[in-house]
């Protein structure tokens, strides 16, 4: 078995097969045996577990992920890439590649049809320019996740961890949080990859919960809320919801004010102060307001 942690190895094979590298695909594939045991051993794979890999590259992790996992199902967008994992995978019968766009692909189906609708994890090393829509995808369309562990730029997995009043802190990491437990596992290099990128790297693990942090009568609106009061981060609270038409048309600024006042919440306040049971009670308001003018 070729060796696809050695540069001149994967040199070799990819000159075989004409293959170059599309910066527009975000194609950096890891080369270092190291950092692919940290993120197998981050993912926790054991013998009974089902693995969804995304954008394998030329299946580096995914032999990784092949040895331990019961099942492994790796989701590749370049065409040209197909060939080269038929051979690096040859001689693994629990992996299956599907050629297609993640963001495309209907999850529920592929996870309905691969894995028979039973929990999976998701173990990747994603493309950066795609990563918040991967994974926001993977938490917002109802799949049975167990886990979500994935090598990503060090930016993103500093905001998907931050708190209320860290410059990082966000909707993003309001949302990963709202349906996960994320732990930032370690930082990667950049000399790690052919090419290098030109930023660093995080493995983070991000664990489902059983149950959201917080109650919240409708998900749909709390999230609304709390994409209204980070869509201008300089601006206050209060200014930021009179500009969310789609929450709260109508509502005159008095309204506003009184019904954060009512949460407990000066309306002068900035988005990236408040906790998930602030965000909840503003959301929750807001649906129990609407509902009594029915």
């Amino acid at each position: 078995m070729d060796n696809l942690t050695s540069p001149k190895v994967v040199k070799a094979i990819l000159e075989k097969h004409g293959f170059y590298f599309t910066k527009s695909l975000g194609q950096n594939f890891l080369i270092d045996n190291n950092i692919l045991k940290k993120i197998v051993r981050a993912a926790d794979i054991g013998s009974q577990d089902r693995v969804l890999e995304i954008g394998p590259g030329i299946g580096t992790l995914t032999r990784e992920l092949g040895i331990l996992a019961q099942k492994v199902v790796t989701v590749e967008i370049d065409q040209r890439l197909i060939p080269i994992l038929q051979e690096t995978l040859a001689g693994f019968d629990n992996i299956s590649v599907i050629h297609g766009d993640i963001l495309k692909i209907d999850l529920m189906e592929l996870v309905h049809n691969s894995f028979d609708g039973k929990p999976f994890k998701v173990v990747a090393n994603l493309p950066y320019y795609i990563t918040t829509p991967i994974i926001m995808g993977i938490l917002e369309r109802g799949v049975p996740f167990e886990s979500i562990t994935v090598l990503i730029q060090k930016e993103v997995a500093q905001r998907i961890v931050a708190s209320p009043g860290n410059k990082d802190y966000g909707a993003l990491s309001v949302a990963v949080q709202y349906y996960t437990i994320p732990r930032i596992v370690g930082k990667v290099p950049a000399s790690v990859f052919m090419p290098p990128p030109k930023v660093d790297s995080m493995i983070i693990t991000m664990e489902r919960r059983k149950e959201p942090p917080v109650f919240v009568g409708s998900p749909e609106l709390f999230f609304d809320v709390v994409h209204a009061s980070f869509a201008k981060r300089r601006k206050t609270l209060v200014n930021n919801l009179m500009d969310a038409t789609k929450i709260l048309e109508g509502w005159s600024r008095q309204e506003i004010e009184e019904l954060l006042w009512e949460c407990g919440i000066d309306p002068q306040r900035r988005g990236e102060t408040l906790n998930f049971q602030e965000f909840a009670s503003i959301s929750n308001n807001i649906l129990s307001k609407k509902k009594s003018k029915l």
